[in-house]
């Protein structure tokens, strides 16, 4: 499955965006989708997982509450609603892809076969 990020840009602390994810190649359903983000100096850190049909999600402590996963598979895509943006959010956000769902082990990004290009997120203070 092919990955494609978008949706990212310069905001100021307090404001939102919402990332976009668009897969192809595969039953874009048959996969767990995830974002993780990346720091410039710091490790690929988990941000949110969706299951198949959306009907399970999870989040890191660092977004829970400002962040919301969701999927649309009628249009095999991933999205990441994130308010209350802070400076520390401050990454490049990327989307990933798992055939197979471990609930103890989703936020791992050795397990996500397949990832996108990533889009730069900015947050100004």
């Amino acid at each position: 499955v092919q990955l494609q990020a978008s949706g990212g840009g310069l905001v100021q602390a307090g404001g939102s965006l919402r990332l976009s994810c668009a897969a192809s190649g595969q039953t874009f359903s048959s996969y767990v989708m995830a974002w993780f983000r990346q720091a410039p100096g710091k490790e690929r850190e988990f941000v949110a997982v969706i299951t198949y049909s959306g009907g399970l999600t999870y989040y890191a402590d660092s977004v829970k509450g400002r962040g919301t996963i969701s999927r649309d598979n009628a249009k095999n895509t991933v999205y990441l609603h994130m308010n209350s943006l802070k400076p520390e959010d401050t990454a490049v956000y990327y989307c990933a892809a798992d055939a197979l769902f471990s609930s103890s082990n989703y936020g791992n990004p050795r397990r996500y076969d397949y990832w996108g290009q990533g889009t730069q997120v900015t947050v100004s203070s």
